[in-house]
Protein backbone atom coordinates (compact mmCIF):
# COMPACT_ATOMS: atom_id res chain seq x y z
CA UNK A 1 0.00 0.00 0.00
CA UNK A 2 1.46 3.49 -0.94
CA UNK A 3 -0.71 5.57 1.44
CA UNK A 4 -0.64 5.00 4.98
CA UNK A 5 -2.83 6.79 7.23
CA UNK A 6 -0.98 7.15 10.80
CA UNK A 7 -3.51 9.22 12.70
CA UNK A 8 -7.07 10.82 12.40
CA UNK A 9 -7.54 13.73 14.73
CA UNK A 10 -9.93 13.46 17.50
CA UNK A 11 -11.68 16.90 16.93
CA UNK A 12 -11.78 17.10 13.45
CA UNK A 13 -11.46 15.10 10.38
CA UNK A 14 -7.97 15.78 9.86
CA UNK A 15 -5.46 13.49 8.33
CA UNK A 16 -1.59 12.32 9.33
CA UNK A 17 0.01 10.35 6.65
CA UNK A 18 2.96 9.52 4.22
CA UNK A 19 2.39 9.01 0.61
CA UNK A 20 5.02 6.75 -0.99
CA UNK A 21 6.28 6.85 -4.44
CA UNK A 22 8.84 5.97 -6.68
CA UNK A 23 10.67 9.02 -6.29
CA UNK A 24 10.51 9.51 -2.32
CA UNK A 25 7.93 9.13 0.82
CA UNK A 26 5.68 12.47 1.22
CA UNK A 27 4.26 13.34 4.77
CA UNK A 28 0.59 14.31 4.69
CA UNK A 29 -1.23 17.11 4.41
CA UNK A 30 0.58 18.92 2.02
CA UNK A 31 0.62 21.29 -0.31
CA UNK A 32 2.52 21.12 -4.26
CA UNK A 33 4.03 24.13 -5.75
CA UNK A 34 3.36 24.05 -9.42
CA UNK A 35 6.34 23.74 -12.05
CA UNK A 36 3.82 23.75 -14.69
CA UNK A 37 5.88 24.34 -17.67
CA UNK A 38 8.80 22.43 -15.61
CA UNK A 39 9.82 24.73 -13.35
CA UNK A 40 8.27 26.62 -10.24
CA UNK A 41 8.15 30.37 -12.30
CA UNK A 42 10.91 32.60 -10.66
CA UNK A 43 12.70 29.12 -8.86
CA UNK A 44 15.59 27.02 -9.22
CA UNK A 45 15.43 23.39 -8.05
CA UNK A 46 17.80 24.25 -5.27
CA UNK A 47 15.22 26.66 -4.03
CA UNK A 48 13.04 24.29 -3.83
CA UNK A 49 15.40 21.76 -1.99
CA UNK A 50 16.37 24.72 0.43
CA UNK A 51 12.47 25.04 0.96
CA UNK A 52 11.95 21.56 1.79
CA UNK A 53 9.42 20.87 -0.70
CA UNK A 54 8.74 16.85 -0.96
CA UNK A 55 6.51 17.08 -4.59
CA UNK A 56 6.44 19.47 -7.43
CA UNK A 57 3.56 19.34 -10.01
CA UNK A 58 3.54 19.74 -13.65
CA UNK A 59 1.33 20.06 -16.61
CA UNK A 60 0.82 17.53 -19.06
CA UNK A 61 -0.37 19.68 -21.60
CA UNK A 62 1.69 22.45 -21.66
CA UNK A 63 4.85 19.76 -21.43
CA UNK A 64 3.16 17.60 -24.23
CA UNK A 65 3.11 20.87 -26.35
CA UNK A 66 7.15 22.23 -24.88
CA UNK A 67 9.07 20.67 -24.89
CA UNK A 68 7.32 17.63 -26.19
CA UNK A 69 7.35 13.95 -25.46
CA UNK A 70 10.67 13.11 -27.44
CA UNK A 71 13.09 15.45 -25.49
CA UNK A 72 10.98 14.69 -22.11
CA UNK A 73 12.07 10.88 -23.33
CA UNK A 74 15.64 11.24 -24.17
CA UNK A 75 15.85 13.98 -20.80
CA UNK A 76 14.56 10.41 -19.09
CA UNK A 77 11.17 12.40 -17.93
CA UNK A 78 10.85 15.57 -16.31
CA UNK A 79 13.41 14.38 -13.18
CA UNK A 80 15.84 14.35 -15.53
CA UNK A 81 15.10 17.59 -17.14
CA UNK A 82 14.73 20.17 -14.55
CA UNK A 83 17.16 17.70 -12.07
CA UNK A 84 14.30 17.45 -9.55
CA UNK A 85 14.50 13.65 -8.10
CA UNK A 86 11.85 14.01 -5.04
CA UNK A 87 8.29 13.07 -6.36
CA UNK A 88 6.14 15.13 -9.26
CA UNK A 89 2.52 14.77 -9.84
CA UNK A 90 0.69 15.45 -12.88
CA UNK A 91 -2.69 16.15 -13.96
CA UNK A 92 -4.23 15.25 -17.49
CA UNK A 93 -4.31 18.10 -19.30
CA UNK A 94 -7.81 18.61 -19.36
CA UNK A 95 -8.43 21.35 -17.42
CA UNK A 96 -6.18 23.37 -19.65
CA UNK A 97 -7.97 22.11 -22.82
CA UNK A 98 -11.10 23.52 -21.93
CA UNK A 99 -10.11 26.58 -20.45
CA UNK A 100 -7.58 27.29 -22.63
CA UNK A 101 -9.64 26.18 -26.29
CA UNK A 102 -13.01 27.46 -25.43
CA UNK A 103 -14.78 30.27 -27.60
CA UNK A 104 -12.71 31.61 -29.31
CA UNK A 105 -12.06 34.22 -31.91
CA UNK A 106 -10.62 31.98 -35.32
CA UNK A 107 -11.11 32.96 -38.80
CA UNK A 108 -13.19 36.47 -38.26
CA UNK A 109 -15.86 34.43 -35.58
CA UNK A 110 -16.49 32.89 -32.80
CA UNK A 111 -16.17 29.10 -32.56
CA UNK A 112 -15.94 26.31 -30.04
CA UNK A 113 -12.87 24.90 -30.57
CA UNK A 114 -13.36 22.03 -27.49
CA UNK A 115 -15.28 18.78 -28.76
CA UNK A 116 -15.73 16.30 -26.62
CA UNK A 117 -16.46 12.43 -27.93
CA UNK A 118 -16.68 8.82 -27.21
CA UNK A 119 -13.31 8.93 -27.75
CA UNK A 120 -11.83 12.04 -25.69
CA UNK A 121 -11.66 15.32 -26.34
CA UNK A 122 -10.82 17.10 -29.80
CA UNK A 123 -9.20 20.82 -29.64
CA UNK A 124 -6.40 23.52 -30.77
CA UNK A 125 -3.51 24.19 -29.39
CA UNK A 126 -3.34 27.31 -27.88
CA UNK A 127 0.71 27.68 -28.77
CA UNK A 128 0.19 27.31 -32.75
CA UNK A 129 -3.68 26.45 -33.50
CA UNK A 130 -2.63 23.12 -34.54
CA UNK A 131 -5.66 20.44 -34.21
CA UNK A 132 -4.93 17.50 -31.53
CA UNK A 133 -7.35 14.98 -29.45
CA UNK A 134 -6.72 13.89 -25.76
CA UNK A 135 -7.85 10.97 -25.26
CA UNK A 136 -7.75 8.55 -21.90
CA UNK A 137 -4.60 6.63 -23.45
CA UNK A 138 -3.01 9.79 -24.87
CA UNK A 139 -2.70 11.50 -21.76
CA UNK A 140 -1.28 8.43 -19.80
CA UNK A 141 1.50 7.92 -22.92
CA UNK A 142 2.38 11.81 -22.16
CA UNK A 143 2.43 11.29 -18.53
CA UNK A 144 4.72 8.34 -18.65
CA UNK A 145 6.90 10.48 -21.07
CA UNK A 146 7.15 12.87 -18.40
CA UNK A 147 7.81 10.01 -15.71
CA UNK A 148 5.22 11.53 -13.02
CA UNK A 149 4.94 9.55 -9.86
CA UNK A 150 0.98 10.48 -9.31
CA UNK A 151 -0.59 10.56 -12.55
CA UNK A 152 -4.24 12.21 -12.99
CA UNK A 153 -7.04 10.58 -15.65
CA UNK A 154 -8.66 12.56 -18.53
CA UNK A 155 -12.07 13.82 -16.71
CA UNK A 156 -15.01 16.60 -17.83
CA UNK A 157 -14.64 19.61 -15.10
CA UNK A 158 -17.99 20.72 -15.39
CA UNK A 159 -18.42 24.80 -14.10
CA UNK A 160 -20.21 25.30 -10.96
CA UNK A 161 -23.18 26.90 -12.47
CA UNK A 162 -23.81 23.89 -14.37
CA UNK A 163 -27.22 22.42 -14.68
CA UNK A 164 -27.88 18.60 -13.22
CA UNK A 165 -28.34 17.44 -17.07
CA UNK A 166 -25.46 18.71 -17.96
CA UNK A 167 -23.55 17.91 -15.19
CA UNK A 168 -24.50 14.10 -15.55
CA UNK A 169 -23.73 14.29 -18.99
CA UNK A 170 -20.35 15.33 -17.97
CA UNK A 171 -19.91 13.14 -15.07
CA UNK A 172 -21.15 10.01 -17.34
CA UNK A 173 -18.34 10.97 -20.33
CA UNK A 174 -15.45 11.02 -17.25
CA UNK A 175 -16.68 8.08 -15.70
CA UNK A 176 -16.52 6.24 -18.91
CA UNK A 177 -13.01 7.28 -19.59
CA UNK A 178 -11.92 6.77 -16.06
CA UNK A 179 -12.77 3.12 -16.94
CA UNK A 180 -10.98 3.60 -20.33
CA UNK A 181 -7.97 4.91 -18.31
CA UNK A 182 -7.61 1.74 -16.21
CA UNK A 183 -6.97 -0.45 -19.19
CA UNK A 184 -4.87 2.30 -20.73
CA UNK A 185 -3.05 2.11 -17.43
CA UNK A 186 -1.32 -1.04 -17.97
CA UNK A 187 -0.86 -0.63 -21.97
CA UNK A 188 0.93 2.57 -21.94
CA UNK A 189 3.45 2.33 -19.16
CA UNK A 190 6.70 1.03 -20.70
CA UNK A 191 8.58 0.91 -17.75
CA UNK A 192 11.37 3.56 -18.85
CA UNK A 193 10.72 6.42 -16.79
CA UNK A 194 9.45 4.57 -13.48
CA UNK A 195 10.36 1.22 -12.42
CA UNK A 196 7.03 -1.44 -12.84
CA UNK A 197 3.96 -0.67 -10.84
CA UNK A 198 6.04 1.92 -8.88
CA UNK A 199 3.45 5.14 -10.34
CA UNK A 200 -0.27 5.69 -8.99
CA UNK A 201 -3.05 6.28 -10.57
CA UNK A 202 -5.92 8.65 -9.09
CA UNK A 203 -9.51 8.73 -10.25
CA UNK A 204 -11.36 11.99 -10.34
CA UNK A 205 -14.57 12.99 -8.43
CA UNK A 206 -16.62 14.86 -10.56
CA UNK A 207 -20.53 16.13 -10.27
CA UNK A 208 -20.34 20.21 -9.43
CA UNK A 209 -22.24 20.97 -6.48
CA UNK A 210 -25.02 18.33 -6.72
CA UNK A 211 -24.72 16.11 -3.85
CA UNK A 212 -26.31 12.70 -6.12
CA UNK A 213 -23.62 13.04 -8.78
CA UNK A 214 -20.72 13.56 -6.24
CA UNK A 215 -21.84 10.54 -4.69
CA UNK A 216 -22.42 8.65 -7.51
CA UNK A 217 -18.53 9.54 -8.99
CA UNK A 218 -17.92 8.29 -5.27
CA UNK A 219 -19.17 4.83 -6.08
CA UNK A 220 -18.18 4.47 -9.53
CA UNK A 221 -14.23 5.55 -9.11
CA UNK A 222 -14.24 3.16 -5.28
CA UNK A 223 -15.53 0.17 -7.16
CA UNK A 224 -12.31 0.82 -9.73
CA UNK A 225 -9.81 0.44 -7.01
CA UNK A 226 -7.88 3.89 -7.70
CA UNK A 227 -4.52 4.17 -5.97
CA UNK A 228 -5.34 8.03 -4.62
CA UNK A 229 -9.03 10.26 -5.40
CA UNK A 230 -9.00 13.83 -6.35
CA UNK A 231 -11.91 16.10 -5.53
CA UNK A 232 -11.96 18.19 -9.00
CA UNK A 233 -14.68 21.05 -10.34
CA UNK A 234 -14.49 23.00 -6.94
CA UNK A 235 -12.72 26.31 -7.08
CA UNK A 236 -14.12 27.02 -9.82
CA UNK A 237 -16.45 30.28 -9.02
CA UNK A 238 -18.78 28.75 -6.50
CA UNK A 239 -18.58 29.98 -3.19
CA UNK A 240 -16.68 28.68 -0.27
CA UNK A 241 -19.78 27.67 1.58
CA UNK A 242 -20.28 25.26 -1.57
CA UNK A 243 -17.55 24.32 -1.70
CA UNK A 244 -17.24 23.28 2.08
CA UNK A 245 -20.72 21.69 1.84
CA UNK A 246 -19.48 19.21 -1.12
CA UNK A 247 -16.47 18.05 0.79
CA UNK A 248 -18.77 17.52 3.75
CA UNK A 249 -20.67 14.90 1.65
CA UNK A 250 -18.16 13.97 -0.36
CA UNK A 251 -14.14 13.37 1.62
CA UNK A 252 -16.26 11.06 3.92
CA UNK A 253 -17.57 9.18 1.52
CA UNK A 254 -13.71 8.18 -0.01
CA UNK A 255 -11.83 5.56 0.94
CA UNK A 256 -10.48 5.84 4.46
CA UNK A 257 -6.75 3.60 3.12
CA UNK A 258 -6.63 6.47 -0.26
CA UNK A 259 -5.36 9.67 -0.12
CA UNK A 260 -7.56 12.80 -1.13
CA UNK A 261 -6.27 15.44 -3.32
CA UNK A 262 -8.58 18.89 -3.36
CA UNK A 263 -7.47 20.33 -6.78
CA UNK A 264 -6.37 24.04 -7.11
CA UNK A 265 -7.39 24.87 -3.88
CA UNK A 266 -6.30 27.56 -2.39
CA UNK A 267 -6.04 30.58 0.08
CA UNK A 268 -4.48 29.34 3.47
CA UNK A 269 -8.04 29.54 5.44
CA UNK A 270 -9.13 27.08 2.56
CA UNK A 271 -6.54 24.76 2.82
CA UNK A 272 -6.82 24.95 6.77
CA UNK A 273 -11.06 24.10 6.70
CA UNK A 274 -10.61 21.43 3.92
CA UNK A 275 -7.77 19.69 6.10
CA UNK A 276 -9.94 19.61 8.82
CA UNK A 277 -12.89 17.72 6.57
CA UNK A 278 -10.07 14.98 5.56
CA UNK A 279 -8.12 16.24 2.57
CA UNK A 280 -4.71 15.24 2.30
CA UNK A 281 -3.49 16.89 -0.91
CA UNK A 282 -3.14 20.54 -2.33
CA UNK A 283 -2.04 22.61 -4.94
CA UNK A 284 -2.57 26.19 -6.13
CA UNK A 285 -0.83 28.73 -8.03
CA UNK A 286 -1.58 31.31 -5.81
CA UNK A 287 1.30 32.29 -4.03
CA UNK A 288 3.59 32.25 -7.21
CA UNK A 289 0.94 34.70 -9.50
CA UNK A 290 0.49 36.62 -6.01
CA UNK A 291 4.03 36.76 -5.84
CA UNK A 292 4.78 38.12 -8.84
CA UNK A 293 2.48 40.76 -8.22
CA UNK A 294 4.17 41.81 -5.56
CA UNK A 295 1.89 40.65 -2.56
CA UNK A 296 3.35 38.54 0.53
CA UNK A 297 2.17 35.76 2.93
CA UNK A 298 3.24 37.27 6.23
CA UNK A 299 2.44 35.14 9.39
CA UNK A 300 0.97 37.43 12.33
CA UNK A 301 2.83 38.08 15.59
CA UNK A 302 1.43 36.56 18.30
CA UNK A 303 0.14 39.41 19.53
CA UNK A 304 -1.91 40.14 16.39
CA UNK A 305 -3.99 36.98 16.60
CA UNK A 306 -7.55 37.17 17.58
CA UNK A 307 -8.07 34.75 20.64
CA UNK A 308 -10.43 31.97 18.88
CA UNK A 309 -11.23 28.30 20.11
CA UNK A 310 -8.56 27.10 17.47
CA UNK A 311 -5.34 27.38 19.66
CA UNK A 312 -2.93 26.38 16.25
CA UNK A 313 -5.05 28.73 13.97
CA UNK A 314 -6.57 31.99 15.59
CA UNK A 315 -8.78 34.00 13.56
CA UNK A 316 -6.09 36.08 11.82
CA UNK A 317 -3.07 33.29 11.30
CA UNK A 318 -1.85 35.49 8.51
CA UNK A 319 -2.13 38.55 6.43
CA UNK A 320 -0.74 40.12 3.51
CA UNK A 321 0.95 43.03 2.12
CA UNK A 322 1.35 44.85 -1.02
CA UNK A 323 4.96 45.76 -1.75
CA UNK A 324 4.11 48.41 -3.91
CA UNK A 325 2.86 50.47 -1.52
CA UNK A 326 4.56 53.62 -1.15
CA UNK A 327 4.74 52.83 2.95
CA UNK A 328 7.13 50.37 2.32
CA UNK A 329 9.80 52.85 0.50
CA UNK A 330 11.46 53.57 3.35
CA UNK A 331 10.79 49.81 5.05
CA UNK A 332 14.37 48.63 5.91
CA UNK A 333 13.05 46.01 8.31
CA UNK A 334 13.48 42.16 6.62
CA UNK A 335 11.18 40.94 4.49
CA UNK A 336 10.87 38.04 7.08
CA UNK A 337 12.69 37.85 10.14
CA UNK A 338 11.67 34.15 10.79
CA UNK A 339 12.89 32.99 7.39
CA UNK A 340 14.98 30.13 6.93
CA UNK A 341 16.80 31.87 3.72
CA UNK A 342 19.50 34.28 4.32
CA UNK A 343 17.93 36.13 2.05
CA UNK A 344 14.52 36.86 2.71
CA UNK A 345 16.26 37.64 6.13
CA UNK A 346 18.99 40.11 5.05
CA UNK A 347 16.79 41.79 2.19
CA UNK A 348 14.25 44.42 3.60
CA UNK A 349 11.07 45.12 2.66
CA UNK A 350 12.63 48.52 1.05
CA UNK A 351 14.88 46.92 -1.28
CA UNK A 352 12.30 44.62 -2.41
CA UNK A 353 9.95 47.64 -3.20
CA UNK A 354 12.51 48.59 -4.95
CA UNK A 355 13.52 45.90 -7.34
CA UNK A 356 9.65 45.84 -8.49
CA UNK A 357 9.85 49.45 -9.30
CA UNK A 358 12.27 48.94 -11.38
CA UNK A 359 11.39 45.66 -12.46
CA UNK A 360 14.11 43.51 -11.63
CA UNK A 361 13.83 39.68 -12.13
CA UNK A 362 15.25 39.38 -8.54
CA UNK A 363 12.00 40.65 -7.06
CA UNK A 364 9.74 38.03 -8.51
CA UNK A 365 12.45 35.57 -7.05
CA UNK A 366 12.49 36.71 -3.68
CA UNK A 367 8.78 37.09 -3.39
CA UNK A 368 8.11 34.25 -4.88
CA UNK A 369 10.27 32.14 -2.33
CA UNK A 370 8.65 33.98 0.50
CA UNK A 371 5.36 32.39 -0.86
CA UNK A 372 6.29 29.34 -1.60
CA UNK A 373 8.15 29.54 2.11
CA UNK A 374 4.71 30.68 3.65
CA UNK A 375 2.80 27.49 1.98
CA UNK A 376 4.87 25.34 3.06
CA UNK A 377 5.36 26.04 6.46
CA UNK A 378 1.38 26.08 6.89
CA UNK A 379 1.35 22.88 5.83
CA UNK A 380 3.99 21.17 8.41
CA UNK A 381 2.06 23.64 11.20
CA UNK A 382 -1.10 22.05 10.12
CA UNK A 383 0.72 18.45 10.41
CA UNK A 384 1.90 19.22 14.12
CA UNK A 385 -1.15 20.82 15.20
CA UNK A 386 -3.05 17.37 13.96
CA UNK A 387 0.30 15.36 15.84
CA UNK A 388 -0.77 17.48 19.09
CA UNK A 389 -4.36 17.60 18.58
CA UNK A 390 -4.55 21.58 18.56
CA UNK A 391 -6.47 21.46 15.40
Amino acid sequence: MSFKLLKTSKKSKARLGTLKTAHGIIHTPFFMPIATKGSVKALRTEDLKKLGAEIILSNTYHLFFKPGMQILKKAKGIHGLMDWHLPVLTDSGGYQVFSLGGNKEYGGEKKNLVKITERGVEFRSVYDGSKHIFTPKKVLEIQEAIGSDIRMILDVCSPSDSSHEQAEKDLNTTLRWAKASQTAHVETHNYVSLPKSKHLLFGIVQGALFKDLRLKSVEALTKMKFDGYSIGGLAVGESMPEMYKVLDYTAPALPQDKPRYLMGVGYPEQILESVKRGIDMFDCVIPTREARHGRLYLWNSPSLRAKRSNPAFPAKFYHTVNIDSAKFAKDFSPINAKSKLPELRNHTKAYLRHLFSAQEPLALQLATLNNVEFYLDLMAKIRQAIKAEKL
